[in-house]
């Protein structure tokens, strides 16, 4: 571990010595048992020098909020020890054996800051840990104010309307998260080696961390899991940091989410906060940003069977087994086990309850509810107003149908231990999880297995042979708004804000067949018993294997400030092209052709008026003035549009309609490509468009003589983006017998001639130009959209065959840092402008004219 002395280097030194800052030697590791003490009148011997290993060991650094480390006092020594209940530490069964996995978090108690250096150095060298420590104040606002009261609530879909429903949004608290995960970032600093070690961030707490990773370490292979929910874009977009916040999850490689629904509201915040869109492939979901390509995993998480089955053939546990046994003889027990939180629904199962006792007076005195509290994540007024109503609630049923040794609702105040949790799943006929909206919720995956039981509980308890196996059974009450939910395909699905649909469901699984409840208990422990932790966490470290491998075969370049901060990968020969690595090849050759994209090029994509500028027209023309010089306008606009805007410039070349029509100048006339085109296929496309258009508000239809176009640029980002995949494959349907071809552009869906390209149209201007003898030996194109990969393939076709003239100097150039077939990019349409300039100047008396006429 660097010391703080050398940490206070960091600061002075640049991002590539951080990977040699971050080489430090690493220690042997040990199995030094489960407990650690620390005396803070003077550390304890371990045991342990601080040695070189001898074979570099393959490493995961897994950073979560919290350590999987129970830390307590006791005079004046610290005693550590594994929290064998924690996610992160059971996710370990999951990797390779000879993996080394080192664990960033903080720790659930708080250390004196003169204690701290020895505590980390303990935890490091012991149990591969390095504790974060936040100050008192930063972990306030950061854990108990923007994680508990503000992300919470609204990742659980709870608008903070007023303040009884929630806080508002704080900056001081955002500012309190964001350092925090800069903290925690630091820690990471210090022990990485980011050209081997794997990083796998966990949960809300630390949105923002990958961003800071990611900054430091440009290839670092960073995968990050969300174990809370994700809420609809309506909910999220409120958020005033949203695209912070999205932009960090997009500096990730992989992005694990518990269910299809939380992972589709993700992507959808990505389309219309973004403009992102992301496909399917080969059963991965990826997001191209910016030349990465960002997966997205659909995994829930997974229980540690070996550590339940292990607390259940303890002979302490079959004791207490048969102590609830004989405690709730006769009775049929239904168990609940939630934090004291306000989504969990306890009042609505108290209520559900309730409703069933009123319902069938069959059932009272013989269903008991015990429901087990696990103590609150965090403080306020929220907490206390959620447990007083469900002990109100509580405390009514139990007034009105209490009777001689029963009562209706039986609280167990927590914290209590694994194995008494275990005790009370074992003797439980139903397990009701009714949240109104969670994450994942493992309760029902531990209450099936402690359902299977094991031999040695078997055995305490009477029910060993052969006949057993047909005795094990369990119902589960599962709400439908919980990540759990759709991987329990035997479970009795709930709306929670019913009351009498859980009622309902509570009678059934009071009233079922043994029979039946064997069988959904068996088709419940297969699934669970394949899907435990080891899995899941085995599937993502492989997954993120997989998405890291084309980390060194693109370059990597750092764009934006701040938590703007992203990653533009490209391939190595892509480079930004300058004026002045053009303008000696200009200078140099005599016959230039110059190809030019009009939207998104000489004209950006987000203005109104698409008119070309005083600008524009004056380099257009100084460029043509040049008697060595073609200059063309290609473009999918129709010709009498192009017309139009380009009258003042005499000498252009325009290709109108992805090259259907031609003309070299304003004195010539417009020329189509050749092709024999019957355009009675309009006739069968037309209504189908119109058919879109009325659907889509936004939409348009537009008519040009060769083609048609649906634009969907002003409709909703989401809505229109599934209704143009939707017309592609009616279209391609309906006109599959028609010699046109359907393609998706940005924002449009086209219906073409096929044969018509901006690619066929450069190969003819090509030709055309080697035919009258002025074969070009200086060829730029430049272009922005799917389109204009036409021209660029065309252009690379033309190069390379060894039948044609050699064009000596070649620069195709897209706009934008993004993948391309071509060689160049600039990054906007004012740097295509300033290019255009810089090769004008040159071939003008005076390069002040083109500013003067600008102005």
């Amino acid at each position: 571990m660097l010391s703080r002395s050398c940490l206070g280097l960091l600061n002075l030194v640049s991002v590539d010595d951080y990977q040699a800052l971050a080489r430090v030697p690493r220690l042997v590791t040990t199995d030094t048992g489960d407990v650690a003490e620390l005396d803070m009148n003077g550390m304890e011997n371990s045991g342990l020098d601080e040695v070189v290993s001898p074979v570099p060991r393959e490493r995961r650094i897994v950073v979560a909020n919290q350590l999987p480390i129970r830390a307590f006092r006791e005079e004046k020594k610290w005693r550590f020890e594994w929290d064998r209940d924690s996610l992160v530490l059971q996710l370990k069964d999951g990797f390779p054996p000879d993996v080394e996995v080192l664990y960033v978090g903080s720790l659930k108690a708080e250390i004196e800051a003169s204690e701290q250096e020895e505590v980390a150095q303990l935890l490091l060298e012991r149990f591969r840990c390095v504790p974060t420590f936040l100050p008192p104040e930063v972990h306030k606002k950061f854990y108990h104010g923007f994680c508990k009261h503000y992300l919470w609530p609204l990742f659980h879909y709870m608008l903070p309307m007023s303040p009884s429903q929630g806080a508002h949004f704080d900056r001081d608290q955002w500012k309190a998260y964001v350092l925090a995960n800069k903290i925690f970032a630091d820690k990471v600093t210090e022990v990485i080696n980011p050209d081997e070690d794997y990083v796998w961030v966990h949960d809300y707490h630390l949105m923002v961390l990958p961003t800071f990773l990611r900054k430091r370490f440009h290839r670092v292979k960073l995968g990050f899991f969300l174990h809370n929910t994700f809420p609809s874009s309506e909910i999220y977009r409120t958020l005033p940091v949203r695209e912070d916040i999205l932009r960090a999850f997009l500096n990730c490689d992989l992005v694990g989410f518990h269910t299809f629904d939380y992972a589709r509201h993700f992507l959808s915040c990505c389309s219309r906060m973004l403009g992102l869109d992301y496909e399917s492939k080969r059963g991965y979901i990826g997001l191209d940003y910016y030349g990465r390509t960002v997966t997205i995993k659909i995994l829930p998480a997974g229980i540690h069977l070996g550590l339940l089955e292990s607390v259940l053939s303890l002979p302490q546990t079959s004791k207490r087994v048969k102590e609830l046994k004989k405690e709730f003889e006769g009775k049929i027990v239904i168990l609940g086990v939630d934090d004291m939180d306000l989504f969990k629904g306890i009042s609505l199962k108290f209520l559900a309850l309730g409703k069933l006792l009123e319902m069938d007076e069959g059932l009272r005195g013989r269903v008991v509810l015990v429901q087990i509290l696990n103590a609150a994540r965090s403080k306020g007024k929220d907490i206390q107003d959620v447990k007083s109503e469900s002990e109100a609630i509580a405390r009514d049923i139990n007034e009105k149908y209490s009777q001689q040794g029963y009562k209706p609702i039986v609280f167990v105040n927590g914290p209590i231990s694994t194995q008494e949790k275990v005790a009370y799943y074992s003797i439980s006929e139903c397990c009701v999880v009714n949240a109104v909206r969670d994450g994942m919720n493992l309760v029902p995956y531990e209450y099936t297995v402690c359902r299977q039981g094991t031999v040695a509980l078997d055995k305490a308890l009477g029910v060993e042979g052969e006949d057993n196996k047909s005795l094990k059974k369990s119902v589960i009450i599962v709400s439908e708004f919980i990540g759990c939910s759709p991987s329990l395909s035997g479970a009795i699905r709930v709306n929670p804000w019913n009351i009498d649909e859980v009622a309902e469901a509570m009678s059934s699984a009071a009233t079922m067949s043994e029979a039946e409840k064997h069988l959904r208990h068996e088709k419940h422990y297969k699934y669970i018993s394949s899907h435990d932790v080891a899995y899941w966490a085995r599937s993502f470290d492989q997954d993120l294997d997989r998405a890291c491998r084309e980390h060194y075969s693109k370059r990597y370049w750092g764009v934006g400030f701040g938590l703007g901060f992203r990653i533009v990968a490209l391939d190595p020969t892509f480079r930004k092209l300058s004026v002045d690595h053009i303008a000696s090849a200009y200078r140099d050759t005599h016959s230039r052709l110059i190809l030019l994209d009009y939207d998104g090029t000489v004209m950006p994509q987000a203005s109104i008026n698409k008119t070309p500028s005083r600008e524009v027209i004056s380099v257009l023309n100084y460029l043509c003035s040049d008697p060595e010089n073609m200059v063309f306008i290609v473009s999918g606009r129709d010709k009498d549009c192009l017309s139009k805007w380009f009258s003042p410039c005499e000498k252009l070349g325009l290709s109108a309609e992805h090259g259907f029509f031609t003309r070299w100048s304003t004195n010539s006339t417009w020329e189509t490509c050749g092709l024999a085109v019957d355009c009675e296929w309009k006739m069968i496309a037309e209504p189908v468009m119109a058919l879109y258009t009325e659907a889509t508000d936004g939409s348009f239809i537009e008519h040009k003589e060769s083609a048609m176009v649906w634009h969907h640029q002003e409709a909703d980002p989401y809505f229109g983006s599934c209704q143009a995949k939707e017309l592609l494959d009616h279209l391609e349907s309906v006109l599959a017998n028609e010699s046109v071809v359907v393609t998706r552009g940005q924002h449009i869906v086209e219906v073409k001639p096929q044969g018509v390209s901006k690619g066929k149209a450069v190969e003819d201007i090509i030709s055309t130009m080697r035919s009258k003898g002025k074969s070009p030996d200086f060829l730029l194109c430049i272009g922005d959209d799917r389109s204009d990969e036409d021209m660029f393939e065309s252009i690379a076709r033309s190069v390379s065959n060894p039948a044609l003239p050699t064009i000596a100097k070649v620069f195709a150039c897209t706009v934008g840092q993004k993948p391309s077939m071509a060689k160049y990019y600039l990054d906007d349409t004012n740097e295509v402008i300033n290019l255009l300039e810089g090769l004008a100047c040159p071939s003008t008396p005076s390069s002040s004219i083109i500013t003067s006429q600008v102005l």
